[in-house]
């Protein structure tokens, strides 16, 4: 269907034409009439097939102008760049009408906020506590919403924003569309909309966020930090089609110890994101990936959740999550406006019970590469990732699943040569005392 099929008004008309966009995708297809209708909705999408537009357009075809001071919708995202990044989509819309909109969020100085939404918004884009806090002040009245959207709903779960959610609901009037849109549904998210979503309208377009075909997914198996940094930086050197990564760790201490253990010449090439980062801090690093002035985004999944960050060639899984929505979302971030894209994984052996999940989600294996026999594999194990058997387990082989169908991209020559991943060779380097070989010959 294209957008003229829509029958938008002449304002959003104008505003998509501006930009280029001829057709629907089937999300933003399927909702626009129950959105437009009134009724709630509870939208369930892939990663980057255009959620955003699909739960604005039916609200600004409705919307009209108003003096009124007190925002009509409410737009409540998990985090501050999704927030952002909403803002800036309404914006684009908004383009030919006079609808006002705003993002708070934590991180920044209330003042300002303050006096924004003092002069008066219709949609108010918002993270839940600077929501509450806004509140709280007083200067915040949100009486007069008619329209609530949860995007990413199960990742403010999943954040610990289950309170604040709760309050939030108690505040607004009673008599309100809700409107819930992610690319997975986890437990506490469905628990959530059964107990608060009446008789919604359920738009399920993938199946609990099942991957783009278009994503190329494949892992190997590596038994710990050292080694998945020294195959990072392996690959970052050997593979040319690798201009725009983004790295995913399980923790910021992950991210920030990655970081300073990298190669000081592809540190000067990364940049490092989560949440302990300032405002400002994250914001620039978001905007040097993006511009392509760094090529390495180090990231939790902070960004993994609604962020649309265009060409992202490759996805690297330094370390798995235990959620697997979240490994949803995280690949989601490749493949995007019907690209290519590759999602590579390093599993260790207290991963692979989440990799298995993982896979039943998918109702997909992943393809185990050969290691490559150019890393160093080296015997430091940290207290999380000790594994139970260290000689008996395999880590170079890919005996779990079927046989791999080929790497990601065509080994140089040098690699060429068939890595037997044979018991004996990795028991004699798993046990070899205290030292450790280095990739490209520095020691650490």
């Amino acid at each position: 269907m294209t957008f003229d099929e829509l029958n938008l008004n002449k304002q959003l008309l104008s505003a998509i034409n501006n930009l280029d966009y001829v057709y629907a995708t089937p999300i933003q297809e399927q909702a626009f009439a129950p959105i437009k209708s009134g009724k709630n909705v509870v939208g369930i999408a892939q990663t980057g097939t255009g959620k955003t537009f699909a739960y604005l357009l039916p609200i600004l075809q409705l919307l009209k102008y108003s003096e009124q001071r007190e925002p009509r919708v409410l737009i409540i995202a998990p985090t501050h760049e999704l927030a952002i990044q909403i803002l800036q989509e309404t914006q684009k819309l908004c383009e030919f009408s006079s609808i006002r909109s705003l993002a708070v969020f934590g991180g920044v100085n209330m003042k300002g906020q303050k006096q924004d939404i003092y002069n008066g918004i219709d949609i108010l884009i918002a993270t839940p506590g600077r929501l509450l806090d806004l509140t709280y002040t007083g200067i915040l009245n949100l009486k007069s919403i008619k329209q609530v959207v949860f995007d990413e709903v199960d990742e403010m779960y999943s954040l610990g924003f289950r309170t604040q959610i709760t309050t939030l609901l108690g505040m607004l009037p009673n008599k309100k569309q809700i409107i819930m849109f992610s690319a997975t549904m986890s437990d506490e998210a469905v628990k959530f909309m059964k107990s608060y979503v009446y008789d919604p309208k359920t738009i399920e377009i993938a199946a609990h966020g099942t991957p783009l075909e278009k994503i190329n997914q494949s892992a190997y198996f590596v038994p710990n930090f050292d080694t998945k940094l020294n195959l990072l930086e392996f690959l970052l050197k050997e593979d040319d089609s690798m201009n725009k990564v983004m790295v995913f760790t399980k923790s910021k201490k992950q991210a920030d110890k990655l970081f300073s253990a990298l190669e000081i010449e592809n540190q000067q090439d990364a940049a490092v994101i989560h949440s302990n980062k300032a405002h400002n801090t994250r914001m620039n690093a978001m905007a040097r990936f993006i511009s392509g002035e760094v090529r390495i985004l180090i990231s939790t999944d902070i960004v993994a959740r609604g962020m649309d960050i265009n060409n992202v060639s490759h996805i690297i899984n330094f370390d798995i999550s235990d959620n697997p929505g979240d490994y949803m979302h995280r690949i989601g971030r490749t493949g995007r406006a019907d690209k290519e894209g590759i999602a590579i994984s390093f599993i260790n052996e207290m991963e692979q019970g989440s990799i298995m999940e993982i896979e039943e989600l998918m109702a997909k294996s992943i393809n185990i590469l050969d290691f490559p026999e150019n890393v160093e594999i080296s015997n430091i194990f940290s207290d999380d990732e000790k594994p139970s058997a260290l000689v008996d387990k395999n880590y170079l082989t890919g005996a779990r699943m079927a046989e791999p169908i080929g790497a990601f991209h065509e080994k140089k020559e040098k690699n060429l040569k068939e890595n037997s991943g044979s018991a004996a060779r990795n028991k004699k380097q798993y046990t070899k005392s205290g030292s450790r070989k280095k990739y490209g010959g520095r020691r650490r």
